[in-house]
């Protein structure tokens, strides 16, 4: 009887360890921002971004080893899609067990060259380029939320009622930044813009803006000298609208085409770094808030 009870004391002391707590795993800082806010307040739920949060965009990312021993953990693993997680077959093919929720179902996708694609349904079974930038449309951002909620939901069922709270809450808030991006872009007397990285299509079509130009497909390609002198040509043949640059990349080449044209050079943030500690949950709207003033000042003169 006594080492019975030794026993089923030893039972008792590690079942909390495992029962009723999950891992959710995140493959880039969007998305672990969206999480962070759906998972708020969850006991026994631990959000684990896959990426470190300098990162940025995973065009050419590769999976490390660290990244499978946290996939290995992970209840679920939830994802951006629409292309931009180009290592996801390696995933499934390693963990053909583990859910993966894609925050692109349903989000209307522009194709690379920034026309609309208009297969939502799904995006498999076609060979369309996409851009992934999806998330820096707020609307678009609702959507991919409430995808992510049903995954959690199902990932994560005892805490349905406030996974589902959660989303309402942040949609909320959401929609109110969308719609202070609406109401002060809407009357700019300039929509012309140049940018350095295929980014911000979504966010324009969204405004009413005009790219005009973009400098670089990926942010890792170097111009060559005759690709400068043709984005400079094309700048001056615009009027020399505003350049604008991201945080997460160097800005030599919009400096020197600056420095060609005359045209002034400003700073928008696609929201793919952050903070690694103390994240606001707030910081996606914080930052739109930010290039929403930024916009105002470079397209309002």
């Amino acid at each position: 009887m006594k080492r019975l009870l030794t026993l089923l004391l030893a039972l008792m002391l590690l079942v909390p360890a495992s029962a009723g707590a999950q891992t959710i795993v995140t493959s880039f800082y969007p998305i672990y921002l969206f999480t962070l806010n759906l998972t708020d307040g969850l006991d026994g739920v631990t959000v684990k971004n896959l990426t470190a949060p300098t990162t940025g965009c995973l065009h050419d990312y590769q999976l490390q080893i660290s990244d499978m021993k946290a996939l290995s953990d992970a209840d679920a693993f939830l994802i951006n899609g629409a292309g931009m997680e180009g290592y996801l077959a390696d995933v499934t093919s390693a963990f053909p067990d583990l859910p993966v929720v894609d925050a692109s179902h349903n989000v209307p996708l522009l194709e690379a060259d920034g026309t609309h694609h208009h297969e939502h349904e799904g995006h498999e079974g076609h060979h369309h380029e996409h851009n992934a930038h999806i998330w820096l449309s707020p609307e678009n951002a609702c959507i991919m939320v409430n995808n992510l909620a049903q995954g959690l939901v199902n990932a994560c069922p005892e805490h349905e009622a406030a996974i589902l709270k959660n989303r309402d809450d942040y949609i909320a808030r959401l929609t109110a930044v969308h719609q202070e991006l609406q109401t002060s872009l809407a009357a700019l007397p300039h929509q012309d813009v140049v940018t350095f990285h295929d980014a911000f299509p979504y966010f324009a079509h969204a405004y009413g803006l005009h790219i005009a130009a973009v400098v670089s497909r990926e942010p890792s390609d170097a111009l060559s000298p005759a690709e400068l002198a043709n984005i400079v040509r094309t700048v001056k043949k615009l009027g020399n609208p505003p350049l604008f640059t991201e945080p997460q990349y160097e800005d030599i080449a919009a400096r020197t085409i600056s420095l060609e044209t005359g045209a002034p050079v400003y700073v928008l943030d696609p929201i793919v770094t952050g903070p690694a500690e103390d994240i606001p949950l707030t910081y996606y709207e914080d930052v739109m808030r930010l290039n929403m003033a930024v916009l105002l000042e470079a397209l309002g003169e």
